[in-house]
């Protein structure tokens, strides 16, 4: 998977086809529900009180969503960075507290200073005001849907289609899993593979992962057998990526390509998907242990298989905690770097940039915040998670070095060379090795995004 020369590395990389503990338990949970309940701005018993700064801060949200770059570049003092920060953080607390009132006041305040056409601050804050909001409402508001109002099927995938274009962030965690797959499969030819490879992939999406991993399979000039079972959001998503993938694959005779799409809810056990024999089998779990609440039985499933290879990616950070405020400052600097990334990325006036913003990452800002599993229990870091569950870590190959600074290289504008963990640098996407070589994180200035790691049963 290492490419040669940059036009070919190009040309590769262009695919066609087009992601603290409460001390107080339960009880505490169950009376800060029933305080949220009664401090509902829409109670009737409160109405009277909150309408007139419900209906006040719909009105200065309607006006910051207007795409009005002169207002963007005209935004006062207290638009600025730290300052939006400081507000952001004051509202989330307020909201923690179920101080309703005083984050109200607060959000009809930050409302005016941020914008969608903004700096990277800016259009941050704006999405991060907005899920807040949603938060306050709940979902018994007949405001609730206007604020959390979800992008259609077209849109989240254009949006999608978008960020993997222009930014090394999908790219990376595909190339990186896909270059560890072949050479598990290489080294399980010879113990005799038969040339087949069964690929599990719990969270399939738009199938944007896979046209690399065909190509170079195909390189070799031999027959080679592809079976790839793919978890998916809905029946019509996985038919889409099962028709774009098999028409990919037509374009290799020396491959014989072989889909299989399953609804994440199917009842069948992936325990029944090792069904040849002599053929080398990879799980692929890339942006799906996210829940907590699935990840114990998932890895019991997977571990049952006895797959040559596991390849887990996962963004950085610790979403996990049970905290609200906690979880809420891991996003927002998360967040925050992937907003500032774009800028290296796309101009700040591009629909594109917006698109992606307002249909992708903007939609996981507010469906984090609006979550219902936000006090789950912290179970430590995947690391700790993946030994528990009987897998030990395999040290990623100097290919998979090589292939993301090529890809940083193909992909970005300001790029930066592989600093030493811990280096200061400029800004910028970097690759960094850590844990003795057996994972590889994809950072932005001194914030690791995501981190890929390959894994073994022991």
């Amino acid at each position: 998977m290492v490419m040669e020369d940059r036009d070919e590395e190009e040309e590769h990389l262009n695919l066609s086809l087009a992601i603290v503990t409460d001390p107080n338990g339960e009880n505490s949970r169950k009376r800060k529900r029933k305080l949220l309940n009664v401090c509902n701005p829409l109670n009737p018993s409160h109405e009277g009180y909150f309408e007139g700064k419900i209906f006040k801060l719909l009105q200065v949200r309607e006006e910051m969503l207007k795409l009005d770059h002169k207002r963007s570049k005209g935004l006062a003092e207290n638009g600025k960075g730290l300052h939006l920060i400081h507000s952001l953080l004051i509202i989330a607390t307020s909201v923690d507290k179920n101080n309703m009132n005083s984050a109200l006041e607060n959000l009809i305040q930050l409302y005016p200073t941020v914008s969608l056409m903004g700096d990277s601050v800016q259009r941050v804050v704006a999405y991060f005001a907005d899920g807040l909001f949603a938060r306050i409402l709940t979902p018994k508001s007949p405001f609730y849907d206007m604020v959390m109002k979800e992008p259609t099927t077209e849109q989240q995938f254009l949006a999608f289609t978008s960020l993997y274009r222009v930014s090394p962030y999908y790219q990376f965690a595909h190339f990186t899993a896909n270059q560890a797959i072949i050479e598990a499969f290489e080294k399980d030819q010879e113990t005799n593979n038969n040339r087949a490879l069964h690929v599990i992939d719990f969270n399939v999406s738009y199938g944007f992962q896979w046209p690399s991993l065909i190509q170079s399979l195909s390189q070799s000039g031999k027959r080679v057998s592809l079976r790839l079972t793919g978890y998916g959001r809905s029946l019509e998503e996985l038919q889409e990526t099962e028709a774009r993938l098999v028409s990919f694959a037509k374009g290799f005779c020396n491959l014989v390509f072989e889909f299989q799409g399953l609804l994440r809810s199917s009842s069948r056990l992936i325990i029944n998907q090792r069904e040849k024999k002599n053929e080398t089998v990879a799980v692929n779990l890339v942006f799906h242990l996210s829940n907590f609440m699935e990840m114990s039985q998932t890895l019991q499933s997977v571990h049952s298989l006895k797959p040559s290879i596991v390849i887990l990616v996962e963004q950085e950070g610790n979403p996990r905690v049970r905290n609200f405020l906690s979880r809420f400052m891991e996003s927002l600097h998360y967040f925050a770097a992937m907003f500032d990334s774009l800028d290296d990325c796309l101009p700040q006036e591009s629909t594109e940039r917006l698109s992606i913003e307002r249909n992708h990452l903007g939609k996981e800002i507010k469906a984090m915040i609006n979550s219902e599993n936000l006090e789950e229990e912290n179970k430590g870091t995947w690391k700790n998670m993946m030994e528990r569950h009987g897998f030990g870590g395999m040290k990623l190959s100097s290919k998979c070095l090589i292939q993301a600074k090529l890809l940083l290289k193909v992909r970005t504008h300001n790029y930066c060379p592989f600093p030493c963990e811990g280096e200061n640098t400029n800004g910028g996407f970097r690759v960094l090795q850590r844990d003795e070589g057996k994972a590889l994180s994809l950072g932005w200035q001194d914030r690791c995004l995501l981190t890929a790691s390959a894994w073994q049963c022991v």
